[in-house]
């Protein structure tokens, strides 16, 4: 069966070889075995359960969990001329029914559902009169309370097992620790299952962390040095911030665009819409945007606030570069944003074993963000996953972080907070430190302190920075319903001069500079000029289809095209993702392009 794998690799999908595990995943499918995936996003997960279900007798059923992820996919296969359908509340009763219909004559080889329409009685007894030649469950986290995106509707997905015992069944998904995997294992019945861990590493994305310094600023630097003209995501806490970033880009002349889930849902589905199908669009969102989206050239992912765990941030970073082309990570954040969070946390209707696991995501995710050395090695070992040496793409390799002694200023900061009784939040705590005269102080007598005054050598933002810092470290505690500070045990050791105390030493935020280098190059301008003639006739056959252009040819393969310059059919047939289908519908539209291009 392996040579059959092969064959669809490259006549269907256009690829020459597997990558990774995904020949070992596919084999085990084929040949009738349960497989629980692990690999990042990029790595190729869905051609580990649609090779085998064209290989496969029957029809191939995928449990995805949203619309847009369904809809992309199937685009995707119909291009190289795969059999596929999907079924969801897009659809009106005329089409379902078209749908069903081709389910029963065996004209599908996959077929996409929700687990909601998937665990419909009628839908279940529909599946038993069907030859089926495996189940796909996508996204497979979400069966997991200690996930990030837990799902209910996932749980009841352990009926697979028990009314189809002898259908083979693949979980897949692109971020689980290991309590996450054993409750996929757990709740799916993945016991027997073999289990394939790729590496969690994204090498071409590159990770930066900064605190906050003018946010806005930090932006709008970030994107004109590094990204006019590219696709990305910006990711906000809030629906009301979502707003504000995206109104504030449009004025600055970049085409952003709204995503929250309070958002009417036309314009939801439109904005989603032209993210996916043009090539220059900016979505600024919440989290309700983005899980299972395919669009593999997103250039970058900033985060304007902190995200809720490791996971998450693995997640959400993930969506770019999925191409493998280089992308960026970029993320400012600030003391404010862990107040806010453990707020949530703490107010939120989970037991409280939840919320302590919750509490223990957010402190690892603060460690990540306020360590000196590699981020990528901190990341990866969160996930179970070692990486010998320091990555070289993340700031912390690329720029080094100076740290500085802080252990008297730190005596001076939780000495102040233990002498104003442990009620008071971060501004207040700093303006008796740097000795600002306002009534407030003299009222409470706080002028009279030891500690009043005593703090000059730093400014107000270099003492939020050791707050932030003495909070991811465990050092200070935040009282959720009032924002102010606590001691925790672990101060003692620092207070009575017992251990020295090295924090990072905030960068300075950049004034002005040169643009950095575009993330695709070529080596002459005639290469480039090819390159956009290509991309103009990909945007042209996608309009006419109405799909994103991505889905006719990736950018990787059109790089190909520059990089080999096939002038026949048979030569364009050995460039990577041209499979037979694709180079049937548009060989000769490139070609011409190829051809009667000036390049030379």
């Amino acid at each position: 069966m392996s040579r059959l794998a092969q064959e669809i690799l490259h006549s269907t999908f256009g690829f020459d070889q597997f990558r990774d595990s995904q020949e070992a995943i596919i084999n085990q499918l084929i040949e009738g075995g349960d497989v629980m995936v692990l690999m990042p996003t990029g790595g190729g997960k869905s051609l580990c359960y649609q090779i085998p279900a064209i290989a496969r007798n029957g029809v191939g059923i995928v449990i995805s969990p949203l619309i847009a992820l369904m809809q992309n996919q199937v685009h995707a296969l119909q291009q190289v001329g795969v059999r596929a359908a999907f079924l969801n509340s897009s659809l009106d009763y005329q089409e379902t029914q078209a749908i069903e219909r081709q389910l029963f004559n065996a004209e599908l080889d996959l077929l996409y559902i929700a687990p909601e329409r998937l665990m419909n009685p009628r839908m279940l007894n529909m599946m038993s009169r069907l030859n089926i030649a495996l189940f796909a469950i996508d996204e497979a986290h979400c069966v997991s309370q200690w996930g990030h995106d837990f799902r209910p509707e996932y749980h009841k997905l352990t009926i697979l097992h028990e009314r189809f015992p002898d259908i083979p069944r693949i979980a897949l998904t692109a971020t689980a620790d290991q309590t996450t995997r054993s409750e996929i294992i757990s709740q799916l019945g993945l016991e027997k299952a073999q289990i394939f861990v790729s590496g969690f590493d994204r090498p071409n994305i590159t990770y930066r962390i900064n605190q906050y310094q003018n946010q806005r600023d930090q932006l709008l630097k970030f994107l004109h040095r590094e990204h006019k003209g590219d696709s990305g995501i910006v990711y906000c806490l809030s629906r009301k911030k979502v707003e504000t970033i995206a109104d504030w880009l449009s004025s600055k002349g970049f085409n952003a665009l709204p995503y929250h889930a309070r958002l009417p849902g036309t314009v939801r589905e439109q904005n989603q819409t032209r993210f996916l199908n043009e090539e220059n669009i900016i979505i600024v969102a919440t989290i309700a945007f983005g899980m299972g989206i395919d669009k593999p050239d997103v250039r970058f992912v900033a985060h304007l606030d902190l995200p809720k765990s490791i996971e998450a941030y693995y997640q959400e970073t993930g969506r770019a570069g999925r191409d493998g082309l280089p992308a960026n990570a970029w993320m400012s954040y600030g003391l404010q944003n862990v107040v806010t969070l453990r707020q949530m946390l703490d107010s939120s209707d989970a037991g409280e074993s939840q919320k302590r696991i919750e509490r223990y995501k957010l402190d690892t995710m603060l460690g990540l963000c306020e360590i000196t050395s590699c981020r990528r090695q901190t990341l990866l070992s969160y996930f179970d996953d070692k990486l010998e040496k320091p990555c070289g793409n993340c700031d912390n390799c690329l720029e080094p972080v100076k740290t500085w002694d802080a252990s008297i200023a730190v005596q001076k900061l939780i000495s102040c907070i233990y002498r104003t009784g442990q009620r008071f939040g971060a501004g207040y705590i700093i303006d008796i430190l740097l000795g600002k005269e306002n009534r407030r102080i003299q009222q409470l007598g706080h002028h009279k302190l030891t500690t009043y005054g005593i703090g000059g050598e730093l400014n107000a933002n270099q003492w939020r920075s050791v707050l932030r810092q003495l909070v991811a470290r465990g050092l200070l505690d935040v009282d959720i319903e009032y924002g102010t500070f606590r001691l925790t045990e672990e101060c003692r050791p620092i207070l009575k001069g017992q251990q020295q105390l090295l924090l990072r030493q905030d960068k300075k935020p950049i004034k002005s500079g040169p643009t950095r280098r575009k993330q695709i190059t070529f080596s002459t301008q005639k290469q480039e000029a090819l390159w956009h003639a290509l991309r103009k006739c990909r945007r042209e056959i996608a309009e006419k289809q109405n799909v994103p252009p991505y889905i006719i040819f990736p950018d990787t393969t059109l790089i190909e095209m520059v990089d080999h310059l096939p002038q026949t059919l048979e030569q364009l047939s050995h460039v990577s993702g041209v499979g037979t289908v694709k180079l049937e519908r548009y060989g000769d539209a490139f070609l011409e392009v190829l051809n009667h291009h000036e390049y030379n």
